[in-house]
C-alpha cells in the first residue's frame, strides 16, 4: 500500500467512530451531496449507511478507487455501478443481532397480535373478552429460507421458545436443507422467515405457488429484500385470510400511501428497520477499522462479494 492512502468515510469524527484509523491513511467525510474535490484521490471507500442514490453512484467517477467497504449485507445495487478491478466487501455479521431481533420481534408481534393492542390503546379500550386465544410460537415449526450468519443468530435466538427449526440454504449442507426442497418443506413450516439475498434466483422467489403450499395459519416474515415476494400474489392470498404476514421490508418501497398491501388483513409492516439497532454502529466500526487494519497491512480483505480479492 502506498503512503497516505486516501479513504472516504461517512463519520465526521472518524478517529472517535472507528476509536482510531489506521496510520497510513488520510480521511475525509462523505456522506452524500457535494462531492469533494479530492475525487480523483479516493482509493477505499465505506458508502454511507441507507444513504441515496448518489453514495453509491459517486463510485463510477473514482478513478483510483480501489476498495468500497458496504456497512449492509445487501450489494446488489453497488455492483453495477464498480468498475473492473474494484473489490467490493459487504458487511456480513453486522446486522445479524439486529435484524435476528426483529424477526423474533415481529413473530411474537403478530402471534400475540400486538397491532390489535396498540390500536385499542389508541381508544382506551379494554375489551370484555377475545373472541379466540392468541397464538404462541411455543411447538410451532420456524423454516428460515436464507440460512446464513443471520440465519443462524435467529436461531440462536429462538432457542428459548420450543420450537423446531428447519434450515434451507442455496445449497445443501449440514443440516440445511437445498432450496430445490422448498415444495415438499413449506406444508411443514407454521412459520417462514425469509433472509435470502436479492439475486436474480431469488426475485420473486416468494410466489403464488410458494404461498399456496403455505398451511392455513402461516406466517411469512420478510426481514431480506422486498422482491424477494411477488406483492400482487402476497395481497391476493392475504385476502383470503388463510395466511399472515410480517414484512420489515417491501416492493416497492417505500410502500406508497394508498397502496393496497398497507390495509390488507393479517399483515403488520414495519418500515424497513431491520438493521438499524443500536447493535449496529459498534459492530460496523469494528468491522471497518478491520478492514483499514488489513488493506494497510497486505493481509486480505474479508467480506469480498465482488471484484478481486485483496
Amino acid at each position: 500500500m502506498a503512503d497516505h492512502v486516501l479513504a472516504w468515510l461517512p463519520w465526521k469524527d472518524a478517529d472517535s467512530t472507528l476509536g482510531g484509523v489506521p496510520a497510513g491513511f488520510d480521511v475525509e467525510w462523505y456522506a452524500g451531496g457535494e462531492r469533494p474535490a479530492s475525487l480523483d484521490r479516493v482509493e477505499f471507500y465505506v458508502p454511507s449507511y441507507m444513504g441515496g442514490s448518489d453514495v453509491v453512484e459517486v463510485v463510477r467517477d473514482m478513478p483510483a478507487l480501489k476498495v468500497v467497504q458496504l456497512q449492509t449485507a445487501g450489494f446488489e445495487n453497488v455492483l453495477p455501478h464498480l468498475a473492473e478491478g474494484v473489490t467490493l466487501c459487504n458487511a456480513r455479521g453486522v446486522h445479524d443481532a439486529s435484524t435476528a431481533e426483529l424477526a423474533v420481534g415481529l413473530i411474537l408481534a403478530s402471534y400475540r397480535r400486538l397491532p390489535r393492542a396498540v390500536r385499542n390503546q389508541d381508544q382506551q379500550l379494554w375489551p370484555a373478552s377475545y373472541d379466540e386465544m392468541d397464538d404462541s410460537l411455543a411447538d410451532r415449526t420456524v423454516l428460515i429460507l436464507g440460512y446464513g450468519s443471520i440465519g443462524e443468530a435467529l436461531e440462536r435466538r429462538l432457542a428459548g421458545f420450543e420450537c423446531e427449526i428447519i434450515r434451507v440454504a442455496r445449497r445443501a449442507r449440514e443440516g440445511v436443507h437445498p432450496v430445490t426442497e422448498l415444495p415438499e418443506l413449506l406444508p411443514l413450516a407454521d412459520v417462514v422467515v425469509a433472509l435470502t439475498p436479492a439475486t436474480a434466483e431469488t426475485r420473486g422467489l416468494v410466489n403464488a405457488e410458494f404461498l399456496g403450499r403455505l398451511k392455513d395459519g402461516a406466517l411469512l416474515v420478510n426481514v431480506a429484500r422486498g422482491v424477494i415476494v411477488d406483492t400482487d400474489a402476497l395481497i391476493a392470498e392475504l385476502a383470503t385470510g388463510r395466511i399472515r404476514a410480517a414484512l420489515d421490508v417491501t416492493d416497492p418501497e417505500p410502500l406508497p400511501a394508498g397502496h393496497p398491501l398497507w390495509s390488507a388483513p393479517n399483515v403488520l409492516v414495519n418500515p424497513h428497520r431491520g438493521g438499524a439497532s443500536t447493535a449496529f454502529a459498534p459492530r460496523v466500526a469494528r468491522l471497518v477499522r478491520a478492514q483499514l487494519e488489513r488493506y494497510a497491512t497486505g493481509e486480505p480483505l474479508i467480506n469480498v462479494v465482488g471484484g478481486p480479492p485483496r
